[in-house]
Parts: structure tokens; sequence; C-alpha cells
């Protein structure tokens, strides 16, 4: 599994980022990633201690402050949340999408914060994701 954070074109051109964004590759088919990342153990690894994913429109909340609602709910391919780390923080969207990679998994997560605070607790929260995965 390799690990890579990277910026969008825009960004990559201008020679700075600023949006946080994760790719991590899992030698695993998309239906064990997916099945792993909605479950209780892959979604806190990613969203926060006891967060759980529901359907579309559903609420979402971490004992560890962060909350949201799910936005988007594609099975297999991709789940979109909105994310507010605290009370006090505005809404931002946190994308996560799953494609084939080869007899693997690709996982590219991109978050719409202008904050390059985020990329380091995004990456450390995709490794804990793929690392909660069971082989």
């Amino acid at each position: 599994m390799s690990s890579v954070s990277e910026a969008s074109p825009e960004e990559a051109e201008a020679g700075k980022s600023t949006r946080p964004r994760s790719t991590v590759t899992v030698p695993a088919p998309p239906s064990t990633v997916w099945e792993h990342l909605v479950s209780p153990a892959g979604t806190a690894a990613l969203l926060g201690a006891s967060a759980v994913l529901g359907s579309k429109g559903e609420s979402w909340r971490s004992s560890d402050g962060p909350y949201g609602v799910v936005r988007s709910y594609h099975p297999l391919e991709q789940i979109r949340v909105t994310w507010h780390a605290d009370a006090d923080a505005p809404s931002t969207l946190v994308d996560i999408s799953l494609a084939a990679d080869g007899d693997g998994t690709r996982l590219d997560l991109s978050h719409d914060a202008e904050s390059s605070e985020m990329q380091g607790y995004w990456d450390q929260a995709l490794d804990r994701a793929v690392a909660s995965l069971a082989p």
C-alpha cells in the first residue's frame, strides 16, 4: 500500500497547495475496501471515534468533535460528507472516492477547506483506515 499527498492541477501550477488531498492504494478489491470504510471501525478510523455513516441526508458525529451530514453515498464508488471540525467551524466538504487500481483499490480523499493544516490530519486518517482493514 502506498500513500501520497498531492495538489490539484491548479495548485500544482501555482506551486502551492492549501486544499488537502490524499491518495492511498490498498491491496484489496473495491468491495472489501468499501465494506470496511462504511463499517463502524473504518468510519471511526477515517472520521473520528464513534462516527457512524448513514444514508444520504443523515447526520454523523464523532465523539472527538467533528460532525456533519452525508451528502452523497454511492456504494463502491464515493462518499461525500459535510465536515465541521467543531461547533464553531464552518461547513466544508470531504469527498472519498474509490477506484479499482490493478489488483487493488485507490482511495482518493479531498477536502475543500483552505487549510494546509488539515493535510496531515487526512493523511493520518487514511493511514488509520487502511491499517484497520483486516488482511
